[in-house]
């Protein structure tokens, strides 16, 4: 089953967020918090016997996202599975619900992005139907 994450999923959103993006819990905490009530955010959570087994997190951008022409654009901001569980569709099941809601908000697009070296999540995306639009290196530099 498939759930929208509420406040009284932010622990949870928490635990499993903090093991894609190695923040720390309490920033990762504070990040959930702010988005799960914002109506341009929504988090999605699968359970498997009543266990969340994993999430999606996406959203809405107003600003240029790379190789649409529509705004606001849906996003998908990340989506992870627990290793033990990957390879089951569930991903992708997470992403329809994703650009569900997304159509729901009226978005024509649905946009993504991955790290240049992260074979594993450009497979996914393409398999997903998503179009790879560009590849960029960014740059800084103290000044």
């Amino acid at each position: 089953m498939i759930i929208q994450a509420t406040t009284a999923h932010i622990d949870e959103m928490t635990r499993l967020s903090s093991v894609l993006w190695e923040e720390e819990y309490e920033i990762l905490k504070a990040e959930i918090e702010e988005n799960i009530s914002n109506d341009a955010a929504a988090y999605f959570i699968k359970l498997i016997d009543d266990n969340p087994v994993a999430f999606a997190h996406c959203g809405l951008r107003y600003d240029y996202v790379e190789g649409t022409d529509s705004s606001p654009v849906g996003y998908l901001e990340g989506v992870f599975v627990k290793e033990e569980h990957r390879l089951k569709d569930i991903a992708s099941e997470l992403v329809t619900e994703c650009e569900q809601w997304a159509k729901d908000k009226g978005c024509t697009e649905f946009a993504s992005d991955c790290e240049f070296d992260n074979a594993g999540s450009l497979e996914f995306h393409l398999k997903s139907g998503f179009e790879e639009m560009n590849r960029i290196i960014c740059f800084r530099k103290s000044i």
